[in-house]
């Protein structure tokens, strides 16, 4: 398999995850702006109808972006659909994207040939996120044209799996597109995850602290504030395990118990998880500030250029 044409128009090696609640249309643009691919969950834009009102202000800004700056074109935009069946937006989100011509869907929680079919019937292209060999294997079986590997010590719903098993034997197997999730936030471990051989850093957590992201102060203080010891692993939010902030699980009403602080039990009525418990992942130790978008990257970009890419190692 060779790599996708509509990836070669991006010039920074990185998606930026679709994070709910967190992430939208200004954050999307100022990502796809430095060269890198920005993303975001449809079910971020409420109600359903506002999708087509996103889409279509993302692509206007890009082009008016692209015809003022065509040696430096912005990069293609993604956005996540949740494929499961419990949610009952699919359809009306997957003809959405359709009709405005999505490049890129990243698809999450199963894999549908119908999607990938509808994707692909205009030329896009979809990336599934996966937590292990099974559910890759299913994908690319069903379809799909690359994969998110979400490793240990990524935000949000993570798997448990460490990054260099996850790529190594993915790459055994896949020579497809594929972006490496898990505590990745600086330059030296974007150049760490491509030495692995992923293509992409799939970086969510360091958005978080960006001026375009929408996430309260309090949210963005304790990103800046946190350790890796501060991030829980546990199920108990969703039904489905994730790593998230400590501070907010407590303040949700979690009891905490045990060295690894697990979390014990939720206690419903005094907050709502999917606002006030907010997911992180393991690299946020090395987030120190709260900057555009724009600028968190040439930063982690100035990072990774500063190493000699001649002895990147490749195992396709």
């Amino acid at each position: 398999m060779t790599m996708p044409p509509i990836l070669s128009k991006v010039r920074v090696p990185i998606i930026g995850a679709p994070m709910f609640i967190i992430s939208n249309p200004d954050l999307v643009i100022a990502q796809c702006k430095t060269g890198m691919i920005g993303s975001f969950p449809a079910l971020n834009a409420r109600p359903q109808s506002e999708l087509a009102n996103w889409l279509e202000h993302i692509q206007s800004e890009l082009a008016a972006y692209d015809a003022a700056n065509p040696s430096a074109p912005s990069a293609p935009f993604a956005v996540n659909l949740i494929v499961h069946k419990s949610n009952e937006r699919l359809e009306e989100d997957l003809a959405t994207c359709v009709k405005y011509k999505v490049p890129i869907v990243i698809t999450s929680l199963g894999a549908q040939p119908h999607v990938n079919e509808a994707i692909h019937s205009y030329g896009g292209i979809v990336l599934h996120d996966v937590i292990n060999q099974k559910f890759a294997r299913k994908a690319i079986e069903k379809g799909a044209d690359g994969l998110v590997l979400v490793s240990a010590g990524a935000g949000g719903h993570a798997g448990t799996q460490s990054p260099f098993a996850l790529c190594q034997e993915t790459r055994a197997w896949f020579d497809g597109p594929i972006a490496l999730s898990g505590s990745i936030a600086t330059g030296r471990n974007l150049y760490a995850a491509q030495v692995m051989g992923a293509d992409f850093g799939y970086i969510g957590s360091a958005f978080i602290a960006t001026d375009e992201a929408n996430a309260n102060e309090r949210y963005k203080q304790a990103i800046l504030d946190g350790q890796a010891d501060d991030i829980v692993y546990t199920d108990r939010v969703s039904g489905i395990h994730g790593n998230y902030l400590r501070g907010s699980l407590i303040d949700a009403g979690l009891e905490l118990e045990g060295e690894k602080e697990a979390a014990k039990a939720y206690k419903p009525g005094r907050s709502k998880a999917w606002k006030d418990i907010w997911g992180a992942g393991q690299g946020i130790g090395s987030i120190r500030e709260v900057l555009p978008a724009a600028t968190m990257i040439e930063h982690l970009m100035a990072d990774y250029q500063a190493f000699d890419h001649s002895d990147r190692v490749s195992l396709r």
